[in-house]
């Protein structure tokens, strides 16, 4: 398996940028697949209940039973999401867990769902509240049996408003994202860092650390940095000015000695790097 396929496998917790709807549609049919094979509850939740991939799905064969069955759904967004269009990140994590107890109450393992949501992140506002939901979702993914991809029409949105998306997923098929943010289970501390730090991110990684609102834990922010392939003085600066913001210390968990000795030279006491085998 490729890389990229690594990035884009069904499963977890992915950003879809689409530009044509023949892509997002070929998606869905793919998850669709792969959450009915596992026994899952599958949703596809969408702005216009009679789009292409609404269509595509209800011609499906098996489709029309899997709706009989519970296994299957269209859902209007709306129904999912506040009228208003701006989502209360905390009580829509909560609605996402209660459906996945139904799903399970039902007989079925999980539950999956593929949601269109360019219509949520159109606003500054909006972007920023739905990016907080993002990061708390994922977290709710480290324990339950829920899944979703988060697809958004790269033509309607532009393309930083994808990258502030993308960064806080950790699959996705951006394939010019330079790093990630994401949540880990709950053993392994309270995110992930991957990919690359430098001069072309820093503000990026600001707003991405603000956003996922990390709570320390006994003084402390774990964070895994096992795929991080690089950061910069600057990038660890900022870590630093985050966790003394908190009250914590920045625990960096990295097979690169070198992060260390860069902590070291920058005399960051709100960083320690624990150098992982």
């Amino acid at each position: 398996m490729t890389s990229s396929e690594r990035r884009t496998a069904p499963g977890g917790h992915l950003c879809w940028s689409y530009d044509d709807p023949e892509s997002l549609a070929d998606q869905t049919e793919r998850h669709l697949a792969a959450s009915l094979a596992a026994g899952e509850r599958f949703w596809y939740v969408t702005p216009r209940p009679s789009d292409l991939v609404a269509e595509r799905l209800r011609a499906l064969p098996g489709f029309t039973d899997a709706v009989r069955r519970g296994a299957a759904e269209v859902i209007p967004l709306m129904s999912t999401y506040s009228p208003d269009h701006v989502v209360d990140p905390p009580a829509q994590v909560a609605a996402y867990a209660g459906a996945t107890d139904e799903a399970l109450a039902d007989g079925h393992t999980g539950l999956r769902v593929v949601a269109e949501a360019t219509e949520l992140v159109r606003t500054p506002a909006q972007l920023d509240v739905f990016t907080r939901y993002e990061h708390l979702i994922d977290r709710y993914m480290r324990t339950g049996p829920f899944k979703a991809v988060c697809a958004y029409h790269r033509p309607k949105l532009g393309d930083r408003t994808i990258t502030e998306l993308a960064c806080m997923h950790p699959q996705t098929n951006v394939e010019d994202l330079l790093f990630q943010l994401y949540a880990v289970a709950p053993d392994d501390g309270h995110a992930a860092i991957a990919g690359e730090l430098d001069m072309s991110n820093h503000e990026l990684f600001r707003t991405a650390l603000d956003r996922a609102d990390l709570r320390p834990v006994d003084g402390e922010l774990i964070l895994s940095a096992a795929d991080l392939r690089f950061l910069d003085h600057r990038a660890l600066t900022l870590l630093a000015e985050y966790a003394h913001r908190r009250g914590a210390t920045a625990v960096l968990r990295t097979p690169r000695p070198a992060a260390a000795r860069l902590v070291d030279l920058l005399r960051l006491p709100a960083i320690r790097v624990e150098v992982t085998a």
